[in-house]
């Protein structure tokens, strides 16, 4: 059985005329007749009632030409799937982001991004850091907003600063520095951090490191933690302070008390993408990203 058969079938049952059908196809009718022939003795089921010069569906037909409709039209799908494919097109753009830093962008880009690309679904998945890097490297996702820029593998990934994080310091709040209204980065010299775990935050530590270097002085690390949550239980236990950026003082932070810094520090917020990924909807993407990023 070919799919040609079934094109036969269903004109001949939408239109109930093996004489209409083969107008409609541009068959000869006894030909058109011999393939639905052919295609009833190969399944072994009779499909239409042929008697008096009318034709009607039995029901096995009925039931059969449901099935060929939706046959074909999967078929049809499937081929216009990869024809786009092989345009650089896709029919949906997978997004990684970090649920405790929500990024403004987010939400703007939605709007933008269905007026350009209304046939490409946009799917966002709450996932650490990571866990995006992890999924770009097996191509389940196409982006990932993934916070610092960490040491990329050369050709392989390409990234993007589309935003800057205001970061303050988590304080214990029964430390005497939570009494003050900002404080100075040098004055946390003397201090213990915690840090985020170089497992699931790539690259924190060394941006960690690299901040406080530069304010003239190296950052005791006493623990690490895997997610902003645990950090901040960990300063609340009074096991030292970090550096967080602002976003993260909507979650629950009983014990600790957020001070912003002075001068004010910030963070590059980035965007990574596979350099082989020849999507021409995650392109439009990036670009509205670009274009959002410069106006906010």
């Amino acid at each position: 059985m070919e799919l040609r058969h079934l094109r036969y079938f269903i004109a001949v049952a939408d239109e109930l005329s093996f004489t209409k059908a083969a107008q409609k196809l541009r068959l000869a009718q006894p030909s058109l007749t011999r393939q639905v022939r052919n295609l009833e003795d190969e399944i072994g089921v009779r499909l239409l009632h042929r008697a008096n010069n009318r034709v009607t569906l039995t029901d096995e037909g009925r039931a059969f030409l449901f099935d060929s409709k939706k046959l074909l039209a999967m078929c049809a799908e499937s081929v216009a799937t990869v024809q786009r494919m092989q345009r650089g097109e896709s029919s949906q753009l997978n997004i990684g982001y970090v649920a405790n830093i929500h990024y403004s962008l987010l939400p703007a880009t939605l709007g933008a991004f269905r007026k350009l690309c209304p046939a490409v679904a946009l799917n966002f998945f709450d996932m650490r850091s990571d866990e995006q890097f992890l999924a770009l490297d097996s191509r389940r996702i196409d982006l990932g907003f993934v916070g610092v820029r960490p040491t990329l593998p050369a050709r392989e990934l390409l990234a993007e600063c589309v935003a800057h994080d205001t970061i303050l310091v988590a304080l214990p709040s029964r430390h005497p520095l939570a009494r003050k209204p900002k404080v100075k980065l040098a004055d946390l010299a003397s201090q213990f951090f915690i840090g985020m775990s170089a497992r699931t935050h790539p690259g924190e530590r060394e941006w960690l490191l690299e901040t406080c270097q530069r304010a003239g002085f190296t950052a005791k690390i006493l623990q690490e933690a895997d997610a902003e949550p645990t950090a901040m239980r960990f300063v609340a236990d009074g096991l030292g302070m970090a550096l967080m950026p602002e976003q993260v003082t909507g979650l629950p932070h009983k014990g600790v008390v957020f001070l912003p810094l002075s001068p004010t520090l910030y963070r590059e917020a980035t965007i990574v993408w596979r350099a082989d990924n020849p999507s021409k909807p995650l392109k439009d993407y990036i670009q509205i990203v670009k274009d959002l990023a410069r106006s906010m």
